[in-house]
């Protein structure tokens, strides 16, 4: 950043890293002193952590400031907070002209009740495949599943994370995912081969989840009596999801669903222009703590990278690889533990791509597999940490705690099983 001197980026690296340890030690010490998650928000727990950060850093108070500010007005950072804020208000407006029941009442007409789980996760797999964004999958399937889950007294959790694990299915995958340009520019090799890497390290990740979403709704059967539908409607939602899959902006696409709300509520006569400027509000206004803890954590963040955390963190990993096995694990580490100090998955990727690059010329492994293990990685902890963008997004539009919501993460955590596999018995073959 240039504003505190190059002096103070020798700070003890353990040191630089110890925010993240304040917020989870006061997150997870909290919460298990309470006996509830759920009493324990995350902005407060980023709130002390980011004063310590502030304190421990070298400097005059307006230095310090000045970073952790750049850190919380990051572009990246206020891209997702106006993605926040559309989502919200989309998802507000939705509710109060029915959309969602409509959505809900498709649902359960379409699909049997034994295969209501399988059938949503593999909905969330083809659209986040289709568009490349886990966001914006989030943002069109969240509130359905949120609604059938309420609708048929299942677990709202349960459903949530349903939908945000195969939203992650296609943020690793896709060929216009942020993450796979990332990974593949930065190995150097075409995103063809970095696919046929990757599909055969997760694709049976997706077919054991399926299976076990198969095997729940069997036992589980929801209640498929569906209410009257409301084609009409459900015209927001096909909207969103068309406009993301033919690769318009999320920002735009949700400007346009929220204009398309308007329009029918105005036309069917259950919104007024006074009744849609209220649902904007309360939308924008639900989603309040999650602009606070998107913009703490990135100022926060900011703080351990200016004062050297990601650069001993990635000096420690890298200090005693011994063969291509150690050096794939400690690319898998770097990405990892980078991902949990940006909560930025892409972001995660482009600030280890290099070294990765390195130790994978240095010890002669295939950079389409250097590739998948960095977006395979990276998608695995965005996938799971209660403070990452999507895990906030999904858990603030279904109405729950996101830590409630890391339990039922199926595919996550099975996806970073079978890439921690693939390393350990040298999967693929072909590229091992």
């Amino acid at each position: 950043m240039g504003i505190i001197p190059d002096r103070h980026k020798k700070m003890n690296g353990w040191l630089a890293l110890s925010p993240m340890a304040v917020f989870l030690g006061v997150y997870l010490v909290s919460s298990l002193a309470a006996g509830d998650f759920y009493k324990i928000p995350l902005a407060a727990a980023f709130l002390l952590a980011s004063a310590y950060a502030l304190l421990i850093t070298p400097g005059t108070a307006e230095d310090k400031i000045s970073v952790f500010s750049s850190g919380a007005g990051e572009k990246n950072v206020l891209l997702m907070i106006w993605i926040f804020v559309l989502a919200g208000a989309f998802a507000s407006t939705a509710e109060a002209i029915g959309a969602i029941d409509a959505a809900v009442n498709f649902t359960l007409a379409v699909l049997p009740g034994k295969f209501v789980y399988a059938g949503i996760f593999l909905a969330a797999c083809f659209i986040s495949m289709s568009i490349g964004t886990s966001v914006g999958t989030i943002v069109a399937l969240v509130p359905v599943a949120a609604g059938i889950a309420q609708e048929a007294g299942t677990s709202v959790p349960f459903m949530t994370a349903i939908v945000a694990g195969g939203a992650f299915f296609g943020d690793n995958l896709s060929f216009i995912s942020d993450t796979t340009i990332a990974s593949t520019r930065t190995q150097g090799c075409p995103m063809s081969g970095k696919f046929k890497v990757n599909v055969r390290i997760v694709a049976p990740a997706a077919v054991i989840v399926t299976a076990i979403y198969i095997i729940i709704g069997l036992g589980n059967e929801i209640p498929t009596e569906a209410g009257q539908i409301g084609w009409v409607r459900l015209i927001p939602y096909l909207l969103v999801i068309f406009l993301a899959v033919a690769g318009v902006n999320v920002v735009a696409v949700l400007a346009l669903g929220i204009s398309a709300n308007a329009v029918i509520g105005a036309a069917q006569g259950s919104l007024s222009w006074s009744g849609w400027l209220g649902a904007i509000g309360d939308g924008i206004g639900s989603m309040g703590e999650l602009i606070i803890v998107t913009m703490l954590a990135g100022g926060m963040l900011e703080l351990i990278r200016h004062n050297g955390g990601l650069d001993f963190l990635t000096g420690l990993l890298t200090k005693r690889i011994r063969g291509k096995r150690g050096a794939e694990l400690s690319i898998a580490a770097l990405v990892s533990l980078t991902n949990l100090c940006t909560a930025n998955n892409t972001v995660a990727i482009i600030t280890s791509g290099r070294i990765a690059r390195e130790i994978s010329g240095k010890f002669g492994l295939d950079p389409r597999k250097t590739a998948s293990i960095l977006d395979t990685f990276s998608c695995f902890i965005q996938g799971i940490i209660p403070y990452g963008a999507q895990m906030l997004m999904a858990s603030g539009l279904a109405g729950v705690s996101a830590v409630s919501v890391i339990g039922h993460l199926y595919y996550p955590f099975m996806m970073g099983i079978c890439a921690l596999l693939a390393i350990l018995l040298r999967l693929p073959r072909k590229y091992s």
